[in-house]
């Protein structure tokens, strides 16, 4: 062989930080490319729903499109999906806000 078992083992007997540092890298930018906007859509999801009030036009993830008639305090928003069918629906499964009604002057 041309290199000997030893001065392998020195060469590559480097800092315990230095070889740590691509982990760190590689955590960082999941961090960022992931975690980060992930947690912003959550927080915009959780503003949508709190901001929910009667007469909104919404869209449940089942893909059902139907007008808050009246929104509960324990998750629950109640929404008429037809001429007087009306169904309760649990708030975070709202997918999206169609038409916003302005609040009461």
């Amino acid at each position: 062989m041309l290199v000997s078992p030893a001065y392998a083992q020195a060469a590559g007997g480097g800092s315990a930080f230095a070889s740590f540092i691509p982990l760190i890298l590689i955590f960082a930018i999941m961090y960022f490319l992931l975690i980060r906007p992930q947690q912003k859509k959550v927080k915009e999801h959780q503003a949508m729903v709190e901001a929910l009030r009667r007469g909104d036009q919404v869209v449940t993830q089942g893909g059902v499109v139907g007008k808050v008639t009246k929104v509960k305090d324990d998750g629950e928003v109640e929404v008429e999906i037809a001429d007087g069918v009306k169904v309760r629906i649990i708030k975070h499964t709202i997918a999206q806000v169609l038409n916003k009604t302005e609040p009461a002057k």
